[in-house]
């Protein structure tokens, strides 16, 4: 069974999810993801923690009656409505017919707009609110767009947990373990990347609110409801999302392109051989038709330098490649080194269209370049500047 006892009367009771091949239909998931719940149980009361996606939550509730010896829990609080944390919530009240449904006021709306829920089920709860189990007091953070207008936090007070609902998750299935003092972490950190920079990019400055609400608490362990629960890696964790909602980058650089015959590549490719040539190391270079979006968007957030060059289809962006811009101006992607680059047959437009995004993005351009047809002497000269003004305004950073 996946139930872990986290601290005394706290338990895990989550599922594992090796079967969906993408995160909200979109973002890849090769090592799976988890879908986290938890029991805590007081001496008068018992509370869920969230519940599980609707196709595992069979599982689940063998979990929960496993844990409670088969007696109801008296509470379900709700820290996230997304439904892959809600989707659960039918099957919970239909297998507990007296279970009360703990959220704040849009949690309360949203419930009873995806599951059609009765007025006499609910308990609102506002920023600051208790709820005291017997020997277990939740107090309640209201933390907005983190990254639904719903989102809160439940703080254990006696034991120092903070349930964090999608903040401090990660994609990846567990495996055996559960906390990150049973495991290797290693590969979960860039997991922990791709899910904040795919999901989470856009809500920065929600996050630092969150960071702010939640930094005079006590946390021993940090239980959200994607990945590890984190006890030894707590600051580590805080440090990865306090940086990345403050749009802070590595050293390093992230070269996106597009091309149909091989031609815009081949500058791509140049400009990546002249910053490895001015002390470069962190260069990762995707072809925006075969590297998953996922992928793209998280490099170009951790990395402090983004390149990137389109040919001109139909007098318009090479669409993967536009794709990758539109997700980088709706994540209000911030304090990039950014520098463009070009090709056309017979008339000039990416480049002009790239600069554009620029502007709307408030980045300004370090340098660009536009090539007709294919590389000469002078386009590869252009190249060599352009990681030079790159790597010089690196260095400035």
């Amino acid at each position: 069974m996946n139930i872990r006892e986290i601290t005394k009367d706290v338990l895990y009771v989550g599922v594992n999810d090796r079967n969906t091949d993408r995160f909200e239909g979109l973002w890849p998931l090769p090592f799976g993801v988890s879908y986290n719940s938890y029991i805590i149980k007081g001496a008068e009361k018992t509370a869920l923690i969230d519940t599980v996606e609707i196709g595992t939550v069979r599982d689940y509730i063998h979990f929960v009656n496993s844990e409670t010896d088969n007696k109801a829990p008296d509470y379900l609080v709700v820290n996230h409505m997304e439904p892959d944390h809600s989707g659960g919530i039918p099957v919970v009240l239909a297998n507990y017919p007296a279970i009360k449904i703990v959220g704040n006021r849009q949690t309360i709306s949203m419930v009873k707009g995806f599951y059609h829920v009765d007025d006499s089920r609910f308990i609102e709860v506002k920023d600051g609110d208790v709820l005291d189990l017997g020997g277990k007091t939740l107090k309640f953070y209201m933390t907005p767009m983190v990254h639904w207008p719903e989102t809160m936090m439940t703080y254990v007070v006696e034991d120092g947990i903070l349930f964090s609902g999608d903040a401090f998750g990660t994609f990846g299935a567990l495996n055996g373990g559960v906390t990150d003092t049973e495991m290797e972490t290693g590969w979960y950190w860039d997991e922990m990347y791709r899910y904040y920079t795919n999901i989470v990019g856009k809500y920065g400055k929600f996050v630092q609110k969150a960071l702010e609400k939640t930094a005079g608490l006590e946390i021993k362990y940090i239980c959200s409801t994607h990945g590890p629960v984190w006890h030894d890696e707590i600051g580590k964790v805080v440090a990865i999302y306090d940086r990345l909602s403050r749009y802070e980058s590595e050293p390093g650089v992230t070269i996106i392109y597009g091309s149909m015959y091989g031609n815009t590549a081949e500058v791509a490719e140049e400009i990546g051989r002249q910053l490895a040539a001015r002390g470069v190391k962190n260069i990762k270079i995707h072809n925006a038709s075969k590297s998953n979006l996922s992928y793209m968007i998280a490099d170009a957030f951790r990395y402090e330098g983004l390149i990137v060059g389109s040919p001109t289809y139909s007098m318009h962006i090479f669409p993967p490649v536009e794709q990758f811009m539109i997700a980088m101006e709706t994540r209000e992607i911030k304090n990039k080194v950014l520098a463009t680059f070009g090709s056309f047959t017979w008339a000039s437009a990416a480049s002009g269209k790239l600069k554009e995004y620029a502007e709307k993005m408030k980045l300004e351009v370090v340098d660009s370049l536009d090539m007709k047809q294919s590389a000469d002497e002078t386009v590869y000269e252009a190249a060599s500047r352009l990681a030079e003004n790159v790597a010089a305004a690196l260095k400035c950073k």
